[in-house]
């Protein structure tokens, strides 16, 4: 009976290392990304650390705002699959850290993550 216990413990702990780990590989190459060139609002998101649930309302918040003051970023055409449907052409922007930092200072979040994405956003 030990030993089925002991499995169970090393195989969550096996489990929580592994999301750990992608985790934090998906911040330093969103980072990494974010500094060479132009990327998605939520790709300079992820570079903060976020998870996904802030970086998801981070990026629509920040959209309406870019939106409103008509940064516009770079506009780019990339092809995905919708609902089973493939290669459907989609218009998408990217921002450089500077536009995102325009946006990011107009931005005004109440929350206390979205406040420290906005800090950590308008630092990069």
């Amino acid at each position: 009976m030990a030993s089925v216990a002991a499995r169970r413990i090393l195989r969550d702990r096996v489990r929580a290392n592994r999301a750990a780990s992608t985790q934090r590989r998906t911040v330093a190459q969103a980072t990494r990304r974010v500094r060479t060139g132009a990327r998605s609002l939520v790709t300079h998101i992820i570079a903060t650390g976020s998870d996904r649930k802030t970086v998801e309302g981070v990026a629509d918040a920040l959209r309406t705002v870019a939106k409103k003051k008509g940064v516009k970023g770079r506009r780019a055409r990339i092809r995905r699959s919708f609902n089973g449907a493939r290669n459907i052409v989609k218009t998408v922007y990217r921002y450089t850290r500077v536009e995102v930092a325009q946006i990011a200072a107009q931005y005004k979040p109440r929350k206390a993550e979205y406040k420290a994405v906005r800090a950590a956003l308008i630092a990069a």
